[in-house]
């Protein structure tokens, strides 16, 4: 009952918006039930974005749009519904959102032979919890996605309404947690004016991030929460082109050769590598047991603190 409550404020799904049928591809979640997909494919591009829009909008709002910002921006892309949304089964949760991600994740690996540093990952508002995850689960596999941008970002669920200083048990999207566990560079957008998601959220965001993995901000002057593509396009696509071009671009053909090398020779510290992973990986474990289910603060807390002091995560 108090899931379903949450979940029944937490995603509105807007009214259907037409998408033609002929534009649409289905992706299968893990229980079987299918997300409805959009894939735009760019000439030439060597990135893929997938991205994960918010709340109140869904694939036939966004179709137009997808493909300007493919051309601009020169990449494939792939946006998907969650669950609930536009032409997609099932209902919204906050576990289903990162189900459906995953499912649209091992379409771009798998169907389409796309390689984890040649995607990057970028949500907006409510998308921002699923591109977290993903970009944490992808780090603790030791396959890091290429890069992560997010626009309007939440700290965590409660948090856009009251301001904790810690997450709440049963907090959805606790993104805060999941930060310091990135291991890909790491793009903030946010307004200062944001009225829904306030603009603390995506500072203390990007505090969060490893030092290593954050690129300087963009923090749109007088930018509301769904201005900032209207009214701020031109200086949003200048900044989203020199991350890509200079944070991604730039890396991703080395990136999978470098990872290679320190895995299998034993002269770059393989072995030490290959165990510190199987600790990130537990401690991602430990930390979806809590954060993103029925976690406690103990819980929480505790896989952050051995985390910590294992892989010297400051």
């Amino acid at each position: 009952m108090g899931n379903s409550l949450i979940n029944g404020i937490l995603f509105q799904p807007p009214e259907l918006t037409y998408l033609h049928p002929s534009r649409r591809l289905w992706l299968k979640t893990k229980n079987g039930e299918r997300i409805s997909a959009v894939y735009v494919d760019q000439p030439g591009a060597t990135l893929t974005v997938l991205f994960s829009h918010g709340n109140a909008e869904d694939l036939g709002m966004l179709y137009g749009w997808a493909h300007g910002m493919s051309q601009m921006l020169r990449v494939n892309m792939l946006l998907y519904d969650y669950r609930g949304y536009g032409n997609s089964e099932g209902v919204p949760s906050e576990e289903n959102c990162y189900e459906d991600i995953e499912a649209a994740y091992s379409f771009l690996v798998n169907d389409m032979r796309k390689k984890p540093s040649q995607i990057v990952l970028y949500g907006r508002s409510l998308g921002s919890g699923p591109s977290c995850y993903l970009a944490c689960r992808s780090a603790a596999d030791g396959k890091s996605v290429g890069g992560l941008v997010l626009q309007s970002p939440l700290l965590s669920a409660y948090r856009v309404a009251i301001s904790f200083g810690t997450t709440m048990p049963g907090d959805p999207f606790p993104n805060v947690d999941l930060a310091p566990y990135i291991k890909c560079p790491v793009f903030v957008i946010h307004g200062t004016l944001d009225e829904i998601v306030p603009f603390w959220h995506g500072q203390q965001l990007i505090a969060a991030v490893r030092d290593e993995y954050k690129t300087e901000p963009f923090w749109v002057e007088g930018a509301k929460h769904n201005n900032i593509e209207s009214k701020f396009l031109g200086e949003l696509l200048e900044r989203l082109n020199n991350f890509l071009d200079t944070k991604v671009s730039a890396r991703f053909t080395e990136t999978d050769d470098t990872n290679n090398a320190a895995q299998t020779s034993p002269s770059s510290g393989g072995e030490e590598c290959s165990l510190e992973r199987a600790q990130e990986q537990a401690d991602y474990h430990n930390l979806r047991g809590g954060a993103m289910g029925t976690h406690t603060q103990s819980q929480l807390q505790g896989a952050r603190v051995e985390c910590k002091a294992l892989l010297n995560y400051v």
